[in-house]
């Protein structure tokens, strides 16, 4: 298939999304307000949760804050390859260009298992990214070796070497129900990372946080493309598993590291709880 008509096809997909609020477009709507890259439906749904709960777009921001400082911080000790699965649409500050700002070195696999969400990040890899070091595929979290040795059959990522595992925002949308669990899918990725691999992640809770929270999330679960699942913050500790967690350990993600933010990003100053999840890095010793 040719770049003009597998271009075309995405934009097909795309067309034929807007039944429902997109869970990805709508985070790009809280981080960025309206853009191409979300619909009148996505708008209208995130409009109707910033009336419920503000604090959504302030979650937004600080979530993608706190990936681009885990990013710096893991190229500066040296790891070069990050895989981010349920990355949504790599919009602005995405993985591949803060891993850039270091060197031309780094390698990003993008994954995600909605075709909308991939074929957002197909049309704009092509506008921002390096097809040789850079990558999207369709895949499931759930998927596990599957997934992962599709990744290595990608060509991008050299499993003998430290990966860094991005889950941002994604395991609370992941089923507790589901076979396998998340936590027993999750455990499947840490064992399968080399030594010298990371684990980053953030998790909406609903401890410490208010209670509107958990009203979007059922609004989610009724109208959005995905649910919403909250934990507490000793089981997002837990997902960890035995990797030595990176300080300050698992906390709000504006407290994680905040001297790593770039300059022209505003450091975040309001209660951490507001910002509704907790965060953290892992690493394999």
């Amino acid at each position: 298939m040719s770049a003009s008509s597998d271009y075309e096809r995405h934009r097909e997909i795309l067309k034929n999304s807007l039944d429902k609020p997109h869970v990805a477009r709508i985070y790009d709507y809280y981080l960025q307000g309206e853009s191409p890259n979300n619909w009148v439906i996505d708008r209208d749904f995130a409009e109707r949760m910033l009336q419920i709960l503000p604090e959504a777009r302030t979650f937004a921001v600080a979530n993608r804050g706190f990936l681009r400082r885990a990013v710096r911080y893991l190229r500066a000790q040296g790891i070069r390859q990050f895989v981010d699965i349920g990355s949504g649409l790599p919009s602005a500050g995405a993985v591949h260009e803060i891993a850039d700002e270091i060197g031309t070195d780094s390698h990003v696999v993008y994954v995600d298992n909605d075709p909308v969400a991939l074929a957002h990040g197909q049309i704009l890899l092509a506008d921002t990214a390096d097809p040789d070091r850079h990558h999207a595929l369709g895949g499931n979290f759930f998927d596990t070796e599957t997934l992962w040795q599709r990744i290595i059959d990608s060509g991008y990522i050299d499993p003998h070497e430290p990966v860094a595992l991005l889950l941002v925002a994604l395991l609370h949308f992941m089923p507790p129900t589901s076979v396998p669990t998340p936590t027993e899918a999750l455990a499947f990725y840490r064992s399968i990372l080399p030594r010298g691999s990371a684990l980053v992640l953030t998790h909406a809770t609903d401890e410490g946080t208010t209670d509107r929270l958990k009203e979007v999330a059922a609004q989610y679960v009724r109208v959005a493309t995905s649910p919403v699942h909250l934990r507490p913050h000793a089981e997002v500790k837990d997902l960890f598993g035995d990797f030595e967690l990176v300080d300050p350990g698992v906390v709000w993600t504006p407290q994680w590291k905040p001297e790593l933010a770039g300059e022209n990003e505003q450091p975040y100053s309001g209660d951490p709880a507001a910002t509704l999840a907790v965060c953290g890095v892992g690493i394999k010793r």
